[in-house]
């Protein structure tokens, strides 16, 4: 009797790195990103979730789906990307946004890693940390955040 495997098994079997530091970035600065000006962006509160265990939860979560492979992601710890991730409160959507790092178009011409040899890579690891991103915000906002924003209507709304 043959045993049938799943030749598509997506998952990567790494130790979670270390959480990312949050620097006080205006998250408005990031081409991806804007939001409300003046805002709380609620880094330290943040922080303290990734390093009591969101980072580590969303982490797991993220590696047991997704298609990026080890030698990518000894990639992405060589480069220190994961390092480079932004998180923070958007008060306004009421959602904790992030910036996702990646490697840069002129990565060729850059020469910024001796394994990065082609676009697959570079895609497949924007994509990866695009994702990774997404499950640390879903699972800060999910699990951890119970703020909610003050929002008072104004006055002159209509009535339906």
């Amino acid at each position: 009797m043959s045993v049938v495997t799943d030749c598509c098994d997506m998952s990567l079997d790494v130790d979670p790195p270390d959480s990312p530091e949050l620097q006080a970035i205006d998250p408005n600065e990031y081409d991806d990103t804007e939001v409300a000006e003046d805002a709380d962006y609620r880094r330290d509160e943040l922080s303290a979730f990734l390093e009591d265990g969101a980072w580590e939860q969303a982490f797991e979560a993220w590696a047991a789906g997704t298609s990026m492979d080890r030698p990518t992601f000894e990639i992405v710890r060589d480069l220190e990307l994961v390092d480079r991730f932004d998180f923070f409160w958007d008060s306004y959507a009421e959602r904790v946004g992030y910036h996702a790092p990646g490697i840069p178009e002129d990565w060729k011409q850059r020469d910024i890693h001796p394994d990065l040899q082609s676009w697959g890579t570079v895609s497949a690891i924007n994509a990866g940390l695009t994702e990774l991103g997404q499950v640390v915000c879903d699972v800060l906002k999910d699990d951890y955040v119970d703020w909610e924003t003050e929002y008072e209507a104004p006055d002159d709304l209509p009535d339906f």
